[in-house]
């Protein structure tokens, strides 16, 4: 008798679970708003470019920032490789400790020096401090060291969830921001920053946010058109196959919805039928479309992008970074084997990654990992 009661018993768990999930999707949005963002007024443009102007060096220093375990690929990678293409600024990869820097959701690297030997080379700080999400938006050498740069007059930058590690050093106390839509109850949890909606990029007092992922594309052209000039940026965007850009954007377009929840629960579940899929790791590789690939593929839940090369030595990539190859093979199957970066400008490779994914796991997929990306996905 007392097994039969157990048994009904975890039968009505189960079922009361059912029921609750059931209806937690069921009052999940069906699909998020459509339409085109207003224009950003000129007032408003030209204040963010005069906001972002270099605070210190007629050529700046840039310091791109992460912790070692897992700072976000796109984040850490594509400001790097759009600024380095524009050799207007001095830019280099630090981490918090000696060591390559394992990145989230793909990819490692060997940045180019610690925060430790950035301060005894630089002891008048950067002119500009960009902090990508990182697995701990905590870590207390990172924030200690972002505020120290602060205190020495660099402007902060936080990309995407980045603008949470920022949030919790209290540069943000009193300030506008933005982030990540999936984040924004993370940053309204400081009770004085004030979230600001449909702007890809916010600028106060000395401390800018971005949102989603792909926000640090326009960021990294309004921050060259603020050290250099419009052409600069300009000739860059086109460099990257960007035709516009700029701080306009629409939120609610970007939202958890039923559609999402559903994907995430389905790839997640078909646990057998995960893949690995290779991208040959090159000298010269282009590192935003690198980042833009595998970021991309393996956000589907449904496969992990992983870098290939016949030996274990670091390949230099086009703009100076040393990335670390996760196989040594030269055989990879051709069925799994995903397109070089650098065949396709960065924002056409991303059209064209998102694409493959939808002829490869569907259009939901391929949505599911444009709204992680905060990106329209291309028709």
């Amino acid at each position: 008798m007392s097994w039969r009661i157990l048994a009904w018993t975890a039968l009505g768990g189960m079922a009361l679970l059912v029921a609750i999930g059931g209806t937690w999707l069921l009052l999940l949005p069906g699909t998020p708003a459509s339409g085109t963002a207003p224009a950003i007024p000129r007032d408003e443009a030209e204040a963010t470019l005069a906001a972002l102007k270099p605070p210190k060096r007629k050529r700046p220093l840039i310091a791109i920032v992460g912790i070692n375990d897992m700072s976000e690929t796109t984040d850490y990678l594509m400001p790097y490789g759009i600024l380095a293409r524009a050799n207007v600024a001095d830019v280099l990869t630090l981490a918090t400790q000696p060591g390559p820097v394992t990145l989230y959701p793909a990819l490692r690297v060997q940045p180019h020096a610690t925060i430790a030997e950035f301060d005894a080379a630089h002891p008048d700080g950067a002119d500009y401090v960009i902090v990508p999400a990182m697995s701990r938006d905590d870590d207390a050498v990172a924030l200690q060291w972002i505020r120290s740069q602060a205190g020495k007059g660099a402007i902060v930058i936080g990309v995407c969830v980045g603008a949470t590690v920022v949030a919790n050093t209290g540069l943000l106390d009193g300030k506008r921001a933005t982030t990540h839509w999936y984040s924004v109850r993370d940053l309204q949890k400081h009770s004085t920053i004030r979230y600001t909606a449909d702007r890809r990029l916010v600028v106060d007092q000395g401390v800018a946010t971005t949102t989603g992922i792909s926000a640090s594309m326009p960021m990294a052209l309004t921050l060259i058109e603020a050290i250099a000039d419009r052409a600069k940026a300009e000739a860059v965007a086109r460099d990257i196959g960007l035709a516009a850009w700029d701080a306009r954007h629409r939120s609610d377009a970007f939202r958890f919805t039923r559609p999402f929840a559903l994907t995430a629960i389905a790839n997640t579940l078909a646990f057998w039928n995960r893949e690995q899929l290779g991208i040959a790791l090159t000298s010269d590789v282009d590192e935003v479309s690198l980042a833009l690939i595998a970021d991309s593929w393996s956000r589907t839940y449904r496969s992990r992008a992983l870098t290939f090369a016949a030996t274990a030595q670091a390949r230099t990539s086009r703009g100076g970074l040393a990335i670390l190859p996760d196989r040594i093979t030269d055989d990879w199957p051709a069925q799994q084997a995903l397109p070089g970066a650098g065949t396709s400008p960065p924002a056409q490779a991303l059209n064209e990654t998102l694409r493959a994914i939808d002829a490869r796991y569907g259009s939901r997929t391929a949505d599911f990992v444009a709204m992680q990306l905060e990106y329209p996905k291309p028709d």
